[in-house]
């Protein structure tokens, strides 16, 4: 406090509490603010000649922070959100963890607008600071860059989905969401920044964009392809030796992604030629009658018949 004639003073008073103080110098006292209740007292300085007339002091309310909105935004901040509670007026600053608002505005004593700083990933405490003390904290979230995606393995399933996918990228952490074309995943774990395994969700058959969606954007899409089961309508030869070897000639559909040839339950070496034909070379086995199937993320194929036979004999 500053003013003339302080020379002795004997008190300090705010309103009808005497405080802790220390004189200075004849025009200048400073003292420590006693607790009081909200409002303005009457500050006054008794010397031996007397005791000053009063002038003002208020006792502010420590504000208190309901809620932030948006409550979250990118790290390179810049947007705007709305502070909202209680005894705001005489805002002084406005901070998300150590760091000051770029700018604020006090909209009204229970509202406030701040300009987001920088940050790094993750939750920092929002505070407001006025005359009063500093506030309660509130939580706004910073989040990554938009996720990208570079790969899905497997690349293909059944139409009726269950099968497990590993999708690998970038900025994956905070995902909110991962859709097969316009269909979300009900089933999805994230590993870490790089990588989400998913269960992908029936489909119609053909291709669709894998993306997945974070507070900071949605990702890029990669192509999973929704397979039905293949079909096989045409063996030639439909017979042959006991001893394999030879090769075969399987016509249908949906042949592309074969992933085995099963003669009974035993693997063949196959070579797919177009979608709708593949050759393979049968392996040994007993005489009599096998079935042939052709398996792919699909599904796999109603069997076909096979016949081995014995060699002549001399």
């Amino acid at each position: 406090m500053t003013g003339t004639g302080f020379t002795g003073a004997t008190s300090v008073g705010f309103g009808t509490v005497a405080a802790a103080f220390t004189a200075v110098s004849a025009t200048q006292v400073t003292a420590v603010a006693p607790a009081a209740p909200v409002g303005t007292v009457d500050v006054r300085i008794t010397t031996p000649g007397g005791t000053s007339a009063g002038i003002p002091y208020t006792y502010a309310a420590v504000p208190a922070l309901g809620s932030v909105a948006p409550a979250q935004g990118p790290l390179a901040g810049g947007n705007s959100i709305t502070l909202s509670g209680t005894d705001f007026t005489g805002t002084t600053a406005v901070r998300f963890g150590a760091n000051a608002a770029s700018a604020f505005t006090f909209v009204s004593p229970n509202q406030l607008t701040a300009v987001v700083p920088t940050g790094i990933p993750g939750p920092v405490a929002v505070t407001v600071t006025t005359p009063g003390g500093t506030s309660s904290q509130a939580v706004f979230y910073y989040y990554l860059a938009a996720p990208t995606l570079s790969n899905v393995v497997a690349g293909s399933g059944q139409v009726g989905g269950g099968n497990s996918v590993t999708l690998t990228g970038a900025n994956l952490l905070q995902a909110t969401a991962v859709r097969f074309g316009a269909t979300a995943a009900t089933n999805y774990t994230i590993v870490s920044a790089t990588e989400i395994r998913a269960t992908a969700p029936p489909g119609a058959a053909g291709t669709v964009p894998v993306t997945v969606t974070t507070p900071g954007g949605t990702s890029n899409g990669v192509t999973y392809a929704y397979l039905s089961a293949p079909v096989v309508v045409g063996l030639v030869p439909n017979q042959g030796p006991t001893a394999g070897g030879n090769t075969v000639t399987l016509t249908g559909t949906g042949l592309t992604h074969a992933t085995a040839v099963l003669f009974h339950s035993v693997p063949a070496a196959f070579t797919v030629v177009s979608d709708t034909q593949l050759t393979a070379t049968p392996p040994p086995g007993v005489p009599g009658t096998v079935s042939i199937r052709v398996v792919t993320p699909g599904g796999t194929s109603i069997g076909v018949p096979y016949t081995r036979v014995d060699p002549p004999g001399v």
